[in-house]
């Protein structure tokens, strides 16, 4: 949770002073600041209610910036991904290795250095030529290898948000937040243990943050509906491996 913008506090400290001055002046039982003035309105709906927005609001984006840690397979993966409709681009990482990730429309591509392909190679003896040719490249994945349906889904949008955007348990409330600057409102599920998921209050009800049940990681996401460029790698950067990739 970000601290709160020294402005917005001195604004807070003006109205709590007016509010006491008209209640020793006017003998009144008291007042308080509205946190939903001037919001897009979701934080006073039921938390069901700003969920079925929020999915609404993710679905209806043409892109997002995802960041932050996944565990999943008992496998951790740190994602640094942008994603559209017809692809993706970014990093994963892994088991202390780091690849690059881009998809345009159905083409996979994946770059990594000679260490990710050495241990591709299954038992350890990958071929040093094969080892050679990947190294540094983007690698044309084939959709029926393998490798293809483990990491595409990392550059599907919709198939992403999906899978994350899912709190488990009863729905609840909980309280006002921020987020890099922007108010947020707070889902929980089962007060907290199926994961939490602050909102934006501002414009459009976007997730902003995310903290999945069970220590399944945390994910922030960014830049809703900033589009941006996902250009084909120059021919002498990419290799065709063939039909199937060494064995990840």
């Amino acid at each position: 949770m970000t601290a709160i913008p020294q402005g917005r506090t001195r604004r807070a400290a003006m109205a709590s002073a007016v509010c006491a001055l008209v209640v020793s002046g006017a003998g009144l039982t008291g007042c308080s600041e509205d946190p939903d003035e001037g919001t897009n309105g979701v934080g006073k709906l039921p938390a069901a209610e700003i969920q079925r927005k929020t999915r609404t609001a993710a679905d209806s984006s043409d892109a997002v910036h995802l960041a932050g840690n996944v565990v999943a397979g008992g496998r951790t993966y740190k994602l640094d991904m942008q994603l559209k409709s017809d692809g993706g681009t970014g990093s994963v990482s892994a088991q202390g290795a780091t690849f690059q990730l881009l998809r345009i429309d159905e083409q996979l591509y994946l770059k990594a250095d000679s260490g990710f392909w050495s241990d591709a190679g299954g038992d350890g003896k990958a071929d040093a030529g094969a080892v050679d040719k990947l190294n540094g490249k983007y690698v044309k994945v084939p959709q029926g290898d393998p490798t293809y349906k483990k990491f595409s889904g990392f550059t599907d949008k919709d198939l992403l948000l999906e899978g994350l955007l899912t709190l488990h348990g009863t729905l609840a409330t909980d309280g006002h937040h921020e987020q890099a600057g922007t108010r947020t409102i707070r889902i929980t599920g089962d007060k907290g243990s199926g994961g939490t998921l602050d909102v934006s209050l501002e414009g459009n009800p976007y997730p902003l943050l995310l903290t999945r049940a069970g220590g399944g990681g945390t994910l922030t996401f960014s830049d809703w509906g900033k589009d941006f460029t996902l250009e084909k790698p120059a021919k002498n950067d990419t290799v065709d491996y063939g039909k199937q990739l060494p064995t990840s």
